[in-house]
């Protein structure tokens, strides 16, 4: 049997059963780093389908939608619902020196892996030193 002491979670879910409604995270978690000439995000989207995951960029802004159904079997009586169901959706500016034409998208094991390349104007670069500094011979 499952126990729990939290009385306001137990308000949360009556007011959820009332009303409808679903608690919501404030985000999705998100792990972002760059890695050569790619930066990655990982957004943890667990108990999601990959066929309601949205991705849409505009102007420099990536969006990612999902949506968790709740798992109801006929007949069950609720006793704990603590986990969020609903649309999720968090927004990531890009930065200009990304491509935000060429993004990849993976979704294993809960993780959404967007891979996002760096542009190649904004990709380090050798600049070469040239001297112009030429020593004439001074006659006498």
């Amino acid at each position: 049997m499952l126990m729990r002491t939290d009385p306001f979670r137990e308000l949360d879910r009556l007011t959820q059963q009332v009303l409808g409604t679903a608690a919501r995270p404030a985000a999705m978690p998100m792990d972002a780093y760059r890695q050569g000439d790619n930066f990655y995000i990982c957004l943890d989207l667990p108990g999601v389908s990959a066929d309601s995951i949205e991705l849409t960029v505009e102007q420099n802004v990536l969006t990612v939608r999902a949506d968790r159904a709740p798992v109801r079997a006929d007949g069950a009586q609720m006793i704990v619902a603590e986990r969020p169901y609903g649309v999720f959706t968090r927004q990531v500016f890009l930065g200009e020196t990304l491509d935000a034409n060429h993004i990849g998208a993976d979704y294993a094991a809960g993780v959404l892996t967007l891979t996002i390349p760096v542009r190649e104007a904004a990709k380090p670069r050798n600049i070469q030193v040239t001297s112009s500094d030429q020593r004439q011979a001074v006659t006498a």
